[in-house]
């Protein structure tokens, strides 16, 4: 039951039409890191300033993280985003971006984390993904997630790194890019004959799919009435699904598809305040209604279909 996560903890500034916050705990590490610590042990790699105090470390220990392997840089600063929403949520508009410490960052592994069962490279460049991939020879399962950025500026270093992983976590603009294919279930096939074992497509507000080899398995998004922030929400997703296959004996179909439902139901938790801040103070009982929600909304009784006779006069 250990996971492990490696990626940026960050401060966010965010604002959209609903309101806006100075300063927040961000970045993937942090987002997924609490999103998985509610299933599994986990341990987050990462690098912070001297201006990432005692009162920002005690989110991430209140959730029993290992953060052994937080390197900080006292005399820099923590990587730092500055984005703005309108009201399509599904597109963030960065204003300002200060990598600071980040821009150096060379992860540094213990040899805990080294043995840790299941990883997750978090958004950071390909190259330094795929060190971290070969410090972890013996993990059961590896998953990556990236941008359009890297796809851009690193598209070859990204390849060779998803032929090394187990399951790629993307969202749909970003295998269409990756590909160069418009056809999402042609795109998935491609970055799947690279090989990764599975495929995951997040589509935001439409929920998310999976696509392997043999099967393909899609979800809707939980509904909601009030999106606050969407910040983090794939991080946040990646954590849900991630923790739960950690807490797992078996990484089989049923416990991928268990997982997406588990991604899911953090997500919509994490997009209802800014930052972290829902996450926080979720509650076993709260997952555990939202996931049996999601089962009632997708379960259907299984009736053959019988066609009507229609008698002519």
């Amino acid at each position: 039951m250990s996971l492990l996560v490696v990626g940026s903890v960050a401060f966010d500034a965010v604002e959209t039409p609903f309101g806006k916050c100075e300063k927040m705990l961000g970045g993937s590490g942090s987002h997924f890191s609490i999103s998985a610590s509610f299933f599994t042990e986990v341990q987050i790699v990462g690098v912070v300033g001297g201006d990432f105090g005692p009162e920002d470390k005690e989110i991430l220990d209140s959730h029993n993280i290992d953060t052994s392997d937080l390197e900080t840089v006292s005399d820099g600063k923590t990587f730092r985003w500055y984005g703005r929403y309108d009201y399509d949520l599904n597109v963030a508009h960065t204003l300002n971006t200060e990598l600071n410490v980040f821009a150096d960052f060379k992860p540094k592994l213990s040899d805990k984390s080294k043995s840790a069962r299941l990883v997750f490279l978090g958004n950071i460049q390909p190259d330094l993904q795929r060190e971290v991939r070969e410090q972890v020879p013996g993990a059961e399962l590896v998953a990556l997630d990236t941008m359009n950025l890297w796809i851009d500026i690193a598209r070859e270093s990204l390849l060779k790194t998803i032929k090394g992983v187990d399951v790629v976590i993307i969202n749909d603009a970003e295998a269409r890019q990756l590909t160069e294919i418009p056809n999402l279930m042609k795109a998935a096939r491609t970055i799947l004959s690279w090989g990764p074992k599975a495929l995951i497509v997040k589509r935001g507000e439409y929920g998310a799919a999976l696509f392997t080899d043999d099967n393909y398995f899609a979800i809707p998004a939980y509904p909601l009435e009030s999106v606050f922030d969407p910040t983090g929400a794939g991080d946040t997703f990646a954590g849900g699904f991630m923790g739960y296959l950690s807490s797992q004996p078996k990484l089989d179909d049923a416990a991928m598809r268990r997982a997406m439902i588990f991604g899911s139901v953090m997500a919509s938790f994490n997009v209802e305040e800014f930052g972290t801040a829902r996450v926080q103070r979720l509650t076993h009982d709260e997952i555990n209604d939202r996931f049996r929600t999601f089962k009632q909304m997708t379960h259907f009784d299984e009736i053959p279909f019988e066609r009507a006779l229609v008698s002519s006069r």
